[in-house]
C-alpha cells in the first residue's frame, strides 16, 4: 500500500553510496523537502530532468530542499560509473542516494519511475506523485508552499 499523506518521511538507511554529497539532515529540519527516484534507464526521468532543474531554480533559494534516490530499474543500472555519468548528463546537484538494493524504494512503498516525494516542514508526506504527469499534480503544492 502506497504511503499515505501526513506519513513522517522514512529513513533512507538503505542508501549504499552517497554521490554529489551526502545531505546535510539537520540543514533539512524544519524545511520542505522534495525526494524524487530515478533510473539511468527511465526516458520519462530524463525527459523530467529540465522541470526538475527549474524547481531547483525557483523553489531552492526559497527554502525547499532536494533528494535524488537513484533506484535501478534493471542490472546495467547498479553500475555506479553509469549511475555517475548519468548525473553529469542530467544536471543532478543535489545529494544523490544509490538504492541498488532497493531498500530505500521499499521504505517508500515505491513501485514507480519516476516518483516524487514532497514533505513538508514537520517532515510529513504532503504529496506524492509518480509518471509522467507527476510533475504537474505536484507544482501547485509547492506554488502554494512558498508563495
Amino acid at each position: 500500500m502506497p504511503m499515505r499523506l501526513k506519513t513522517p518521511m522514512p529513513p533512507l538507511d538503505g542508501v549504499t553510496e552517497w554521490l554529489n554529497a551526502e545531505p546535510d539532515f539537520e540543514a533539512v529540519k524544519g524545511k520542505p523537502l522534495l525526494v524524487y527516484f530515478w533510473a539511468a534507464s527511465c526516458h520519462i526521468c530524463h525527459e523530467n530532468m529540465p522541470k526538475i532543474q527549474a524547481w531547483r531554480e525557483e523553489f531552492v533559494p526559497k527554502g525547499l530542499n532536494m533528494i535524488a534516490i537513484h533506484c535501478p530499474r534493471m542490472k546495467s543500472d547498479t553500475d555506479v560509473e553509469k549511475v555517475k555519468a548519468a548525473i553529469e548528463e542530467y544536471g543532478i546537484v543535489e545529494p544523490c542516494g544509490v538504492d541498488n538494493k532497493h531498500l530505500v524504494k521499499k521504505a517508500f512503498d515505491n513501485d514507480l519511475w519516476p516518483a516524487y516525494f514532497i514533505f513538508d516542514s514537520e517532515g510529513l508526506l504532503k504529496r506524492r506523485a509518480a509518471g509522467n504527469a507527476g510533475l504537474s499534480m505536484l507544482e501547485p503544492i509547492l506554488e502554494k508552499m512558498f508563495e
